[in-house]
């Protein structure tokens, strides 16, 4: 295993920027790779003087130097496993080489430890290939930021050393240091490694950048609002790194009955060893023959099976935004075959928008929106903010408002361009003239019909006084998230069967909801309680529920469910704890090109442990009623276990989540 060495002090400011970036590991940086290729070197010396007749003294030094190069490592981990009472396959390796020198077939003895060696090795390659992989997202993020003090003096500092309410500055073309929040400038970020957006996207003072984004041509000033630690990229990172030291249910049921078997096999190699001999067969041939035996029934492929293709497709998964917590959450990810969502925060962002504009009272779409803007302004309710939101979005500049005052479960006033204006609830603000026919009675009873017509669209409606007589009502709903639409009929394809909402929003809300996202099944005003009931009535009925959400609210369904998968940006800390997989940029179609990615893996499982059967059954039946030649046994035995180790980790490439994504 390659060494690990101290971390090393801070390095100074001046030097940060010239700081080596993390790097693809390199073949011979890896201990493995130098001694498989040390031993193919002289292993390729001495096949051609043995086969030439050369100088057996010297044929037989260079031989050694194969065993010595290529076996001390397997043959050490081999004798550490003994002392704790374990039996492991490398040992067996090494005891049927040295079998082999023992009746003479010094150089088959040799071929095999080299191919042992080599295959050994490229575990080793296939192995930091994915360690890259999980690092190479930390890469994402620069090493150094530009820190702006309170006195306007400009520092450069390690990103790792921002702290919460950090000011940094990001000239253009540099990258983003820190997740934050722009509060001053104006540019374009490029954040296609972190959302997977395909052009940049515009930020201005109150937008979120993440750490790693490329800014574009203009300055921004950024406040810090979470540790280098804590960064998106660093969850991604730190996930995935910790789901690849986890076990699944396969491979844990393989290592199980991993020596039991080789237990067996050593009383089998003794028995094709000594029955023979017992028959009158020659020494030298029934040796020959058990080393044989020992070498093909090896379970060296039956156990490099699973690990390789999980291992990829979490870190394959990692790299899009999915963080699968463990290889067993990765097998009942594939497992899953009904999927349960939230609505709010899950199917929606969970942040209202203005949707609907209903000028009354001979009032535009523009002045209305203005009007409501102003009054809003000064207010930190989402309601505000959406409706600042949606005039800045049409072009519009409110008016200053004075003598601004807020009434929970109201609304706001305040006095805009010499008029009082409030806006907030029908109920409480249209209690006005509703008897008679004058102008000021049917521009009440319109709002109230306005706002009725809203809520039952599934709309939160807000109403606009000016003076005494409505200006208009809005209406207000849930944005729903996009591409929720197609991640709702992937996941319908992927499972066979259409996907269930489970909301506690009001059933007009939730209806809407459901058509925009393609979801026919929908329950309603439900509490926590009352979403556990339902998944576990669906997994009582057979099948293997994925819950997907993002609240607290949602945490009891995600624990109950078979496979939980809670939204990163927006879930709270109990469901992303809860969760086996989580959602890092809220896309919901990663969930289900994660779970093709997932079930994909699990195919690639079964795939490598019928190739080792097959190949294991083939060769030990071959040596058993046949003649199997030592160095075709080697070079079948090594090879299933190279190709089972490379037909796992085609999960790693780009082109498989693609496939993923479109399957």
């Amino acid at each position: 295993m390659p060494s690990t060495s101290a971390p090393a002090p801070p390095a100074p400011a001046a030097q940060l920027a010239a700081a080596p970036r993390r790097h693809r590991t390199r073949l011979l940086e890896l201990s493995e790779v130098r001694w498989a290729a040390a031993a193919l070197a002289v292993f390729l010396t001495a096949l051609p003087l043995d086969l030439l007749g050369g100088p057996p003294l010297l044929t037989g030094l260079l031989y050694a130097a194969v065993y010595a190069l290529g076996g001390w490592d397997p043959a050490l981990s081999g004798l550490k496993a003994l002392k704790e009472r374990t039996l492991d396959v490398d040992l067996l390796m090494v005891v049927a080489a040295l079998g082999a020198a023992a009746v003479g077939e010094a150089g088959d003895g040799a071929l095999l430890i080299v191919i042992f060696a080599v295959s050994g090795a490229l575990e080793a390659v296939a192995t930091a290939r994915t360690e890259d992989s999980v690092r190479g997202l930390l890469d994402l993020a620069p090493a150094t930021a530009t820190r702006v003090e309170d006195d306007g003096r400009e520092e450069t500092v390690a990103a790792e050393d921002l702290a919460v309410g950090d000011t940094v500055l990001v000239r253009p073309g540099e990258a983003v240091g820190a997740d934050g929040r722009v509060v001053d400038g104006r540019s374009e970020v490029d954040q296609a490694t972190i959302t997977g957006e395909p052009l940049p996207a515009d930020k201005a003072p109150g937008d979120e950048v993440y750490a790693g984004t490329l800014n574009g041509s203009g300055a921004l000033t950024v406040r810090v609002e979470r540790e280098a630690g804590d960064a998106v990229v660093a969850r991604i990172a730190a996930m995935v790194e910790e789901a690849s030291r986890t076990t699944s249910p396969t491979h844990r049921f393989i290592e199980r009955i991993e020596q039991r078997y080789s237990i067996g096999m050593v009383a089998a190699t003794i028995a094709v060893f000594a029955v023979p001999l017992a028959f009158g067969s020659d020494l030298d041939t029934a040796l020959l023959r058990a080393m044989t035996f020992m070498i093909v029934a090896s379970p060296c492929a039956v156990v490099l099976s699973t690990m390789p293709p999980l291992l990829a497709s979490i870190a394959n998964a990692g790299r899009h935004g999915v963080l699968v917590k463990s290889a067993e959450a990765l097998e009942r990810l594939a497992a899953a075959d009904a999927v349960a969502l939230d609505k709010t925060g899950t199917l929606t962002e969970g942040a209202p928008r203005v949707a609907d504009v209903r000028p009354l009272g001979g009032e535009d779409r523009a002045s209305l929106l203005a009007l409501a803007a102003a009054a809003e302004r000064p207010s930190e309710h989402p309601i505000a903010r959406a409706v600042v939101a949606a005039s800045r979005e049409e072009g519009l500049e409110p008016a200053e408002a004075r003598d601004f005052s807020s009434v929970p479960g109201e609304g706001v006033r305040a006095v805009v361009g010499g008029d009082r204006v409030a806006v907030g609830s029908p109920a409480r603000l249209l209690g006005g003239p509703d008897e008679g026919t004058g102008a000021a009675s049917t521009a009440f009873r319109r709002a109230r019909e306005e706002a009725h017509t809203l809520e039952e669209q599934g709309r939160t409606a807000v109403v606009v006084l000016r003076g005494d007589r409505p200006a208009g009502v809005l209406g207000l709903a849930d944005r729903m998230r996009d591409g929720a639409a197609a991640a709702v009929a992937a996941l319908a394809a992927r499972t066979g069967r259409p996907p269930v909402l489970l909301t506690g929003d009001a059933p007009a809300a939730a209806r809407r909801t459901a058509e925009e996202a393609g979801i026919t099944e929908v329950e309603a005003g439900l509490l926590p309680e009352d979403k556990v009931a339902r998944v576990r009535a669906m997994e009582d009925g057979g099948a293997r529920v994925m819950m997907i959400g993002d609240g607290v609210n949602d945490a009891p369904a995600l624990a109950a469910a078979h496979t939980a998968v809670a939204m990163g940006r927006s879930g709270s800390d109990l469901s992303r704890r809860t969760a086996d997989a989580v959602v890092v940029r809220d896309e919901l179609e990663a969930v289900a090109a994660a779970a093709s990615l997932a079930r994909r893996a699990r195919r690639l499982v079964l795939q490598n442990l019928v190739i080792a059967g097959v190949f294991i059954t083939a060769l030990v039946a071959w040596d058993l009623f046949g003649h199997l030649p030592m160095p075709l046994a080697v070079a079948g035995h090594e090879g299933s276990t190279v190709i089972v180790a490379l037909n796992g980790l085609r999960l790693l490439g780009e082109g498989a989540w693609r496939r993923a994504a479109t399957e």
